[in-house]
């Protein structure tokens, strides 16, 4: 996997910066660390969600004996 070293980070800023502008940087900085809050945190409302249906899931298999399982299973295969 590739890493990415100072040199890189900071010819990243100073082209950012030509392209940009020393006004607007700060203002895109802002908008940029927005969206990856509002994406760490839709992230992690989805692995909350997720981990609640499993968990739903795994008490209902653990309140259904382990008998009626296998005779559903007998009763749908013949």
């Amino acid at each position: 996997m590739p890493q990415i070293g100072w040199l890189e980070i900071l010819s990243v800023v100073i082209i950012a910066i030509l392209v940009l502008g020393p006004k607007e940087f700060p203002i895109a900085l802002k908008k940029i660390g927005s969206y990856i809050g509002k994406f760490k945190n839709t992230l992690s409302n989805f692995q909350k969600e997720v981990s609640a249906v499993t968990e739903k899931v795994d008490l209902e298999e653990d309140l259904v004996p382990k008998n009626d399982k296998i005779k559903k299973n007998k009763d749908k295969n013949g």
